[in-house]
């Protein structure tokens, strides 16, 4: 820009006294920088920034004029929607850029040498700082920071209190995972957002384990990491028609059941003297408590031995309620106008699963483009015909407003022996197209096959770490990946390093333990020459091995064995299933691997490669010093480094 303001002047001042040229050009270059700081000329990152941006406005208004709807865009995601419906984009010297839309406006971003530039349609400006950027009224701050996370903006919290890494009383009570106060937790239920709160239900038993039945216990969270029990909100027992299982929770924003718009309405099983129903509770105070239906049951048990656990899912392109249960060998689809009456419409059935449980019914996009939109369907399954304990399976494909067809075969979400009754679900306040491209999931650490037979003490039972998941295709068939939801992130403490080596058979190198026994351990593994060996973190007691995290290069498997601790090593055997070595296959061409695994008082959650392979299991450490080190088997397995970072205990 300069060259170009001065160049016309240059040759007008040939032939003039020296003082007059100089005079001439001060005066050019005082015009030049008066026009940079008034922004009427931009330089750097933000010309570029303000170049594709300008670009991304108007293909926003060209998809807008010609399709009727402003559409999306995610360079590094793979989502083009927004060229397809409007025009070419220049993002040359771009490293991403990404655009949302909510309606009625849109949202845009570009990162530019590592800094992140903003513009929507509610301000023609690009600017630099996300707070001053001006957002359509449909499109939420939290819309705006998934945003800049897909951008790569780290968000930072505050760091932990220091007495938040002392361990919790009790030897193996979990310090960053959600456990009951005292007796027992099994199933999640599906959380909700209402009044600026995550509220979440599992089911609780506060007579075990003298007596039977459960109730919804409540829990509500800011954040989905940090969580207060509030009590319990639906009991057993007080309607004549049994305990209170599993079920779904939804917000009736419209009011279809009767009970006021915004109402909690829960559907649930309820089971009395072996028999399964279907029961309504409202709640119109957020939540908190609820009132039973005095029509209940809303569906009378048919005549099956298993019909149970019901998963309600808003189906808006069909203006109906959609009922997925659980009928042993199948999933029976149900629809309603209300919440009240139910009408079959279709099953899904699958052999050699066992009993199925606990289903979910979700759409995501695969690799994040909404031109591959795809339904979900997953159930809580038994793996024992293919060498697995129970987990989640799923199937992808689509659904026709009445039935599921499946593209394939299932999958299975984690490949640990403790990851069971997972619920999953999305944040409204992101737009549509966020909600479709990832969602989150939380589990229920434990296994039906040793439940009972844990030395946990007074309580019993621990839900995961809630996970983001999304659909990936690697340009194959699409898998679900699951990564630690991003707020987890506010309980780490300050890393210490791994540095850059060798790990080779043996002994192993020690690694840094916090004294509370909550850390995470994060490694970058290098693909020996040969293609072969494992990579191996020992957890160690009193010297002796307990368990071992590792990775084998040769199958691409990561992999989790607890042979060694107080369980396994319990007098008279361990619990059946308890010594299966769990393991999760991924990726057996990359030259890279990122191993990180997090590791509490009694559990182990391994994400390999940013959760295209996942391992859940319960560990319960024998007495003694701890101590971690680092290995190989099989040959010397190169570490490009990695940290071990300690995390505090959970509000």
């Amino acid at each position: 820009m300069p060259r170009k303001i001065l160049g016309p002047v240059l040759p007008a001042l040939r032939n003039r006294p020296l003082i007059w040229v100089v005079a001439a050009v001060a005066a050019a270059l005082a015009l030049v920088v008066s026009l940079l700081l008034a922004g009427n000329v931009r330089t750097g990152p933000a010309a570029v920034a303000g170049r594709v941006l300008d670009g991304v406005a108007s293909a926003q208004a060209t998809a807008r004029d010609s399709t009727g709807s402003y559409a999306t865009l995610w360079l590094d995601g793979g989502d083009t929607t927004l060229v397809d419906r409007g025009r070419a984009l220049d993002a040359e010297g771009a490293e991403d850029v990404r655009s949302i839309e909510c309606g009625a406006g849109w949202l845009a971003g570009a990162r530019v040498d590592g800094k992140v530039f903003l513009r929507s349609s509610a301000a023609p400006d690009t600017v630099g700082d996300a707070a001053a950027a001006r957002l359509p009224d449909c499109i939420s701050t939290e819309a705006r920071d998934a945003l800049l996370a897909d951008l790569g903006v780290d968000r930072t919290w505050p760091a932990p209190a220091a007495d938040r890494f002392e361990p919790p009383a009790g030897e193996y009570r979990p310090s960053y995972h959600l456990t009951p106060d005292q007796r027992w937790m099994n199933d999640p239920q599906k959380p909700f957002f209402l009044d600026g709160q995550w509220h979440y239900y599992y089911l609780y038993n506060a007579d075990y384990p003298e007596g039977n039945g459960t109730e919804w216990f409540h829990a509500t969270s800011t954040d989905l990491v940090n969580w207060k029990n509030e009590g319990v909100a639906i009991g057993k027992y007080r309607n004549g028609l049994g305990d209170i299982e599993t079920g779904t929770a939804v917000v009736d924003t419209e009011g279809t059941a009767g009970f006021g718009k915004g109402a909690v309405i829960a559907v649930l099983t309820q089971q009395h003297d072996g028999v399964q129903r279907q029961s309504l509770f409202y709640s119109t105070d957020n939540g908190y408590s609820f009132e039973n239906y005095e029509q209940n049951p809303v569906m009378e048990n048919p005549g099956e031995e298993h019909w149970r656990d019901p998963r309600i899912v808003r189906d808006d392109a069909n203006n109906q309620w959609l009922m997925l249960l659980a009928e042993g060998h199948k999933i029976g689809f149900y629809t309603s106008p209300d919440l009240k009456d139910w009408t079959y419409v279709s099953a899904f059935e699958r052999d050699g699963l066992g009993i199925l449980e606990c289903p979910d019914f979700f759409q995501l996009d695969v690799d994040g483009d909404p031109s591959k939109r795809t339904w979900v369907l997953a159930a809580s399954a038994n793996g024992a015909d293919e060498g697995r304990t129970t987990g989640l399976a799923y199937w992808t494909g689509s659904f026709d407003g009445k039935g599921f067809t499946p593209d394939g075969d299932h999958q299975w979400l984690d490949g640990g022996t403790d990851f069971y009754a997972a619920v999953t679900w999305d944040d409204p306040r992101l737009t549509d197209g966020q909600r479709k491209a990832s969602r989150h999931a939380i589990g229920w650490v434990n296994n039906w096959a040793y439940a009972r037979e844990l030395p946990t003490g007074d309580w019993f039972g621990a839900a995961s770490v809630v996970r983001d998941i999304r659909l990936v295709s690697d340009g194959g068939r699409p898998f679900l990946a699951s990564a630690p939801t991003p707020a987890l992130a506010s309980l780490e403490g300050s890393p210490e390093r791994i540095p850059a080596g060798t790990a080779r058979e043996g002994a192993g190198e020690p690694l840094p333990v916090p004294d509370s026994g909550a850390f995470k351990v994060d490694l970058e593994l290098e693909r020996p020459a040969s293609g072969r060996g494992e990579a191996r973190v020992l957890l160690q007691s009193a010297g002796k091995v307990y368990a071992t995290v590792g990775y084998d290069f040769g199958t691409g498997q990561a992999f989790m064995v607890r042979d060694g601790d107080s369980v396994a090593q319990a007098a008279g055997g361990p619990a059946e299933g308890y010594r299966t070595v769990s393991s999760a296959s991924g990726n057996t061409d990359a030259d890279t691997v990122q191993l990180t695994a997090y590791i509490d008082r009694s559990s182990v959650e391994v994400f390999v490669d940013g959760g295209r392979e996942t391992l859940t299991s319960l560990v319960f450490p024998p007495a003694g010093a701890k101590d971690i080190r680092l290995a190989a088997s099989g040959g010397a397995i190169g570490i490009r480094g990695g940290t071990v970072t300690p995390l505090a205990a959970i509000r």
